[in-house]
């Protein structure tokens, strides 16, 4: 198995990527591919004293900054670090690709360059979320797609549902539709027509589900359109990081403090674990024809190394087959 990386894609690229590519070849057995820029690949590593002779690097020295538009990928940047591993996936020269750089691009380039599944519209961005009872769940679409369409949410849940069940071994995962209210009759047009189109598949559909639940685990994966599902994201990930910082200050704040932190330092550790979304690695492109991850922007060592892990995962319950399988039963079912 052959994993194709964008060497220059995050925050802390290429260090931390070579760093997490290393641990997981010699975790994994796996072979790797990096592209980018070959002479400084080359000498990061050889300044950490990483061995990445067995890596194949694919030379390349366009970037894709992050304030560029997604189309940017297919015009001025096609012969970029993420273009070219794209390209690479997509003639079969790898099983999967992952990227830390700019979200859009990746999946305009994922649409256009990997093309989508048979009877997909739209492929979803679909990152993991912890919640507060050592539970997981996804959240899809998590801002590929701004504008959407009730057939669409439906199309999200099913890829999201083949997801849980084959990657993570979730059973029959439950599917919450986000909206204001509980009620079938709440929200637009968008929520009230997609709650029928759920309803009548074949789908574990549990209803609306309003933001303030999921952090309580009730649904295992949350629908909505992209604008939502990413103003969900970013909020969660924040809310999350201000409450451990929040309880780690109160703890360190006087002495008295400190001493009582001693009892329960396992169980703040165990929650602050929980709550540490590089564990989780990244999120699939759901809905393309090839393997295709979305590691996060701040990626480090350990959340490309668990990217990895969770491909190999992907790869091996061969997920792109059964999501167009899944479809097409549902067609039947129609």
């Amino acid at each position: 198995m052959k994993i194709i990386l964008d060497a220059f894609g995050g925050d802390n690229a290429p260090l931390e990527i070579i760093k997490g590519a290393v641990k997981a070849q010699a975790e994994f057995g796996i072979d790797i591919c990096l592209t980018g820029d070959k002479n400084i690949i080359e000498k990061v590593a050889r300044e950490n004293r990483l061995d990445i002779s067995s890596f194949e690097i694919v030379h390349t020295t366009d970037v894709i900054p992050v304030d560029q538009t997604p189309n940017d990928i297919l015009k001025e940047y096609n012969n970029s670090s993420m273009a070219v591993g794209l390209k690479m996936v997509a003639d079969n020269e790898g099983d999967g690709f992952i990227s830390a750089g700019n979200s859009g691009a990746l999946c305009v380039g994922g649409t256009m360059i990997v093309k989508r599944l048979k009877g997909v519209k739209r492929p979803g961005f679909a990152p993991i979320l912890p919640t507060f009872n050592d539970s997981i769940f996804m959240l899809t679409d998590g801002g590929a797609n701004i504008d959407a369409r009730p057939e669409m949410l439906r199309q999200f849940a099913i890829l999201g549902s083949v997801y849980m069940e084959n990657v993570l071994g979730v059973k029959n995962p439950r599917i919450g539709l986000a909206n204001v209210g509980t009620e079938s009759h709440k929200g637009s047009d968008l929520q009230r027509e997609a709650y029928k189109l759920l309803k009548e598949s074949p789908l574990n559909f549990i209803g609306n589900v309003e933001s303030r639940d999921i952090s309580e685990g009730v649904c295992d994966v949350y629908v909505c359109d992209g604008f939502t599902g990413n103003l969900i994201l970013k909020n969660y990930e924040g809310v999350a990081k201000s409450v451990s910082n929040v309880v780690s200050n109160i703890f360190k704040k006087n002495l008295k403090n400190k001493m009582g932190a001693l009892f329960v330092y396992k169980d703040l550790m165990k929650f602050k674990e929980s709550m540490n979304a590089d564990i989780y690695g990244g999120a699939p492109i759901l809905g393309v024809k090839k393997p295709v991850f979305k590691a996060h922007g701040s990626s480090n060592e350990t959340t490309i190394f668990h990217a990895i892990r969770i491909m190999i995962d992907y790869i091996n319950a061969n997920v792109p087959e059964k999501i167009e399988k899944s479809f097409n039963e549902i067609k039947e079912n129609k």
